[in-house]
């Protein structure tokens, strides 16, 4: 579809403007990964209604919408040891990093901190070299 491009315009769009709501709503950095490993590990009970709601947000609303999209080829292997691989190399990198692509990416560069700027380059670069290994060096789609 050649307005494919409308999607991640938007969809960046609602995302920026999430952050920019959860931060002037309640002060915190909108880190979905830190929202989701307070509800895991309990240590977001102050707030859980709030991680709550914002978790169902996340995984409702791209349900909700998917009748509009007329569906979207994402292109996402159907293997799937290597997508569980890969959401635990996500889990595991972003509990290195001390956040994720919303708290550093999102959150983090539009505050101009060093920290998410720089915890976004390294992601961004290992991601380009995990794909870059896997699909054309190993040859795993």
């Amino acid at each position: 579809m050649p307005a494919d491009w409308l999607f991640g315009l938007a969809g960046g769009l609602l995302i920026g403007l999430a952050g920019a709501v959860f931060l002037l709503g309640n002060g915190r950095i909108m880190g979905a990964s830190g929202i989701l490993g307070g509800v895991i590990d309990g240590s977001g009970k102050a707030n859980i209604t709030e991680r709550l709601v914002f978790l169902a947000g996340v995984f409702l609303l791209p349900i909700l919408l998917q009748p509009m999209s007329g569906g979207v080829d994402t292109h996402v292997s159907s293997n799937l040891a290597i997508l569980i691989a890969a959401g635990l190399c996500v889990g595991v990198g972003t509990r290195l990093a001390n956040g994720c692509t919303s708290g550093h990416g999102v959150c983090g560069i539009s505050r101009f901190s060093l920290r998410g700027i720089v915890a976004t380059a390294f992601y961004i670069l290992a991601g380009g070299l995990t794909v870059g290994l896997f699909r054309h060096v190993l040859g795993v789609v």
